[in-house]
């Protein structure tokens, strides 16, 4: 007889640990899902980081996955085909721009069409009903099974008593009563049980998913409003994490960098346009996107030169370069006042 096996998907967070320590007390094969969608924080400074080789970091995080939680793990990118799914997302945003409903419906797709690859029976997750207002409602999870496929081979171990009794469970693959029946918005009986487990190393919750974030949310919705037509890349939305933004004008938006790794991701990413550097003295890398004309040159010139070691300066050479374009401006540094008014 083929013994059952699930799929669960894990996103390094407590509560999907959990729910795998759970499901292991079942006799049944287990495989974690891991899925990418290129806006957790980690992605991003990852991505960010031109020293970094994204393929090996991601193999070795599988690896470690893999040890921590004792089951096979499977890492799957949708970084691209999300996208999509962000630029216009059928169920909305949250609070900010984060399409919990429309992500957690392609993640569940994606574990579906896992099954039938590897002959899995159903998926389980660590959601916890009532712990989420947008995606962890009754009514938004059954919406979310129902429009991934997964309607009747869906399994929520930490939430399932308190939830209509599963096909999983009638047909006698897991037993129900070794599942649970956390619901709401307080971690202090995960944190027990992930102290009875001995288990330590996990994200902070809500610490992940940068599109929840305000300040990044900000970003990218003048990104829609501004770029009506264009399609949104992954260096986009890695762009938007790094750095000062500033929108100068409808047409003119700026960056800058604060730090070395940054100026080498915005020197690399963006060597096609205007970039700005102070001459002689450290400072940033200041990336241009949009059209210049003689002021806005040196507006940007003025901004290279306020965070540079030469700020508080009466004249700051600036170098403003375009391809074999080069121009040498005499400047003086922005004041805090203007760059309020634009900073994004």
């Amino acid at each position: 007889m083929k013994k059952i096996k699930a799929i669960g998907l894990v996103s390094g967070g407590l509560d999907s640990i959990l729910a795998v320590e759970i499901m292991k007390e079942q006799d049944i094969n287990l495989l974690a899902l891991h899925i990418i969608n290129g806006f957790d924080q980690e992605t991003m400074r990852i991505r960010s980081n031109t020293s970094l080789d994204e393929n090996k970091v991601f193999l070795d995080k599988k690896t470690d996955m893999s040890k921590s939680l004792g089951i096979d793990v499977k890492i799957i990118d949708i970084s691209e085909e999300f996208l999509e799914i962000l630029s216009s997302p059928v169920y909305g945003y949250g609070k900010n721009c984060n399409p919990c409903i429309d992500c957690k419906i392609s993640f569940f797709t994606k574990a579906r069409e896992l099954m039938s690859e590897v002959g899995a029976d159903f998926v389980f997750t660590g959601e916890v009903l009532g712990q989420r207002p947008m995606s962890q409602r009754k009514q938004t999870m059954d919406l979310i099974e129902l429009k991934s496929g997964l309607k009747g081979l869906l399994l929520r171990p930490l939430s399932a008593r308190i939830m209509a009794e599963t096909e999983i469970e009638k047909k006698g693959w897991v037993k129900r009563e070794f599942l649970l029946d956390i619901q709401g918005r307080s971690r202090k009986r995960q944190m027990g049980m992930a102290a009875d487990f001995g288990i330590t190393d996990y994200q902070a919750p809500a610490g992940g998913c940068i599109l929840t974030d305000e300040n990044y949310s900000r970003r990218l919705k003048d990104w829609f409003n501004h770029n009506a037509g264009k399609r949104l890349t992954l260096e986009d939305t890695v762009l938007l994490s790094v750095g000062r933004h500033f929108r100068l004008n409808d047409d003119l938006k700026i960056v800058v960098g604060r730090d070395e790794s940054e100026n080498e991701y915005i020197e690399k990413i963006c060597k096609e346009g205007w970039l700005a550097f102070v001459a002689e003295l450290p400072g940033p890398t200041v990336a241009v996107q949009g059209d210049l004309d003689e002021r806005e040159l040196k507006r940007v010139a003025s901004v290279a030169a306020r965070y540079s070691d030469a700020k508080d300066s009466s004249e700051v050479k600036v170098i403003v370069r375009r391809m074999d374009n080069e121009r040498i401006l005499t400047v003086f540094p922005t004041g805090d006042d203007e760059l309020d008014r634009c900073r994004l």
